[in-house]
């Protein structure tokens, strides 16, 4: 499963691009993830953030997806060294 220090697109800030590791959760959590083009070594980009930091709006494959903070804890990413 993740260890400790591992990495969470909710972690990440407004800017800031990284690649899909894996998706944790239930399988229809997952399902849906992967659905919507959350596949491993998928590259991202966090657009922005609603003021109360939920949805994150992330850039990847070409369009853009809001996701629920809940959500983004479960996709775990490597983050771009810029």
């Amino acid at each position: 499963m993740w260890a400790i220090g591992d990495t969470f697109l909710a972690d990440l800030d407004v800017g800031q691009s990284a690649k899909v590791i894996g998706i944790g959760g239930k399988r229809l959590q997952r399902m849906k993830l992967l659905d919507m083009g959350l596949t491993p070594d998928t590259h991202l980009e966090v657009k922005r953030l609603a003021p109360m930091g939920d949805p994150i709006e992330v850039a990847l494959r070409g369009y853009v997806l809001s996701l629920r903070r809940d959500e983004a804890k479960l996709v775990r990413v490597e983050v771009d060294a810029s």
